[in-house]
């Protein structure tokens, strides 16, 4: 048998045996979910390992593993500038939003990220903001899901000759169940097992790469030699403002995480105080570790494979150069799965906002779990129909939702953790905008998470709200992001890695 027959052999092998710990996973979480919190926050008992880990995988996924290594891989060293944004996001979620999301949510019984946004909106308010919220997150996490399943199935159809249909719904049969049986806590723990196989994987590929390269000495002098000048400048021979605009606009990616429902839902479902300050530490760890683990392993990628078409591919040739056909083919399956199992945090997030924020667990009383269980495989049906008969040019603009998302409740979730409380109205008309501004920016050829969009979105909304310091700061704030930088980094900025990887 052939290295490469060997390699898909482990390869399929290796994904069976995972899918099988995931519908374990599954069953033994049914006994769980005797609520509608237990199914949708896990009975706010996460510890600081699945908490750390599911938010780290659930936030980067394998996009860092593919996308980002490739878009460093495209761009270089100024690339690198989107790192720290990202950063700022886990500091930002896990020590400051930390807090009081957590107290507040457990006090007052909110199970999603909208009741927190409407807690203090006032009678008439509060149903309103809830139900446009849940309209937002389900609209957006569908073609989101759909998407998911879309970048899935082609890599199964190359890595196993099976089509389109065959690949969508056998990935989606087996998240859906233990997505099913398990709920949230289900769902943690499966993101956990992906989270820390991705944590090994780029720390052991991307030492082999650097050592096959030279060491840093000698991916430094290879490139120096076959690259423009610019591929090894922090600036990426940019000045002024059009650096500006490239290095706050990639950066300001990080923004996104600050309005996504599946990642606030972790600080919800943390047990207490002490479980949120390690599960930070957890998730910082392995936020620090692979990020630098796939930026060497771009760079030393390049060194040593100066001509990948696609970047994105640079993590398989590098498993499939580097590793013995057996280790390769476990690497390969581990990533193919990391793809398919994002779905799940987006999945359990959608039903929350349809079964919850739009009250449909309100028709059947007493039955919470089995409302949310029957709209969950609803939702899944409806991405799987969407993946099979929408175009895939569909899905390459649907991809916005992070960034639509996080301009349209980053704001609020920002002004009430940091002791506003913006009127009922306030809070509408910012999750309005925040979207709409989003969208007008897509449609606009803004595609592809183009430079400061995601600051001045987060900005624009907050813009909205009133009350001090709000109206006097960011309302001339907003123009001049616009004058100076929209256009400079649009000019500039690639793909983002949600769209260019899930």
């Amino acid at each position: 048998m052939g290295s490469a027959e060997t390699s898909t052999g482990v390869v399929l092998a290796t994904l069976v045996v995972y899918k099988i710990v995931l519908i374990a996973i599954g069953v033994w979480a049914a006994r769980l979910n005797r609520n509608e919190s237990d199914f949708f926050l896990g009975g706010r008992g996460l510890g600081p390992w699945v908490a750390g880990l599911s938010y780290a995988a659930s936030t980067s996924s394998a996009w860092v593993l593919l996308g980002f290594s490739g878009f460093v891989y495209a761009f270089g060293v100024s690339a690198l500038w989107m790192v720290p944004g990202i950063w700022l996001g886990y500091v930002v979620v896990w020590l400051w939003f930390g807090p009081r999301l957590r107290a507040e949510t457990a006090r007052e019984g909110h199970v999603t990220a909208s009741d927190f946004m409407a807690a203090r909106a006032g009678p008439i308010w509060k149903p309103a903001i809830a139900a446009l919220a849940g309209f937002l997150v389900l609209f957006t996490f569908v073609f989101y899901i759909a998407a998911q399943f879309g970048a899935a199935a082609i890599a199964f159809e190359s890595q196993f000759e099976l089509s389109r249909t065959e690949s969508v719904l056998i990935g989606a049969l087996v998240i859906l169940i233990y997505a099913l049986l398990g709920g949230f806590w289900a769902v943690s723990i499966t993101d956990t097992l992906q989270g820390a196989i991705m944590m090994v994987i780029a720390v052991i590929l991307p030492v082999l790469a650097v050592i096959a390269a030279g060491g840093p000495a000698g991916i430094a002098e290879t490139l120096s030699q076959t690259m423009p000048g610019a591929y090894l400048d922090p600036f990426g021979g940019r000045a002024g403002f059009a650096f500006l605009g490239f290095a706050v606009g990639i950066a300001s990616i990080g923004l996104g995480t600050y309005g996504q429902p599946h990642l606030l839902a972790r600080l919800m479902a943390v047990k207490d105080e002490a479980a949120r300050r390690q599960g930070f530490l957890v998730a910082m760890s392995w936020g620090v570790l692979v990020y630098i683990g796939m930026a060497s392993l771009a760079l030393a990628g390049r060194a040593l494979l100066p001509d990948v078409a696609n970047g994105e591919a640079l993590f398989y040739q590098l498993a499939a150069e580097l590793l013995p056909a057996v280790l390769a083919g476990i690497v390969i399956a581990a990533i193919l799965s990391a793809v398919m199992s994002t779905v799940d945090s987006l999945l359990i997030a959608a039903s929350a906002a349809a079964a919850h924020d739009l009250r449909l667990v309100k028709l059947l009383k007493g039955r919470e779990v089995l409302v949310s269980r029957t709209v969950m495989a609803a939702i899944c049906l409806l991405a799987v129909v969407l993946t099979l008969s929408l175009p895939a040019t569909v899905f390459d603009r649907v991809l916005f939702s992070w960034s639509a998302l996080g301009a349209a409740f980053g704001p609020i979730i920002v002004a009430r953790v940091a002791g506003a409380e913006p009127q009922g109205w306030a809070i509408f008309a910012a999750i309005l905008f925040g979207f709409f501004t989003t969208v007008l920016f897509y449609i606009f050829g803004q595609i592809g998470g183009d430079a400061l969009t995601g600051l001045a979105r987060l900005l624009a909304g907050l813009a909205v709200i009133p009350g001090d310091p709000f109206e006097r700061i960011f309302p001339w704030l907003i123009p001049l992001l616009l004058v100076f930088g929209f256009r400079q980094g649009a000019r500039a900025a690639p793909a983002t890695p949600q769209e260019s990887s899930q």
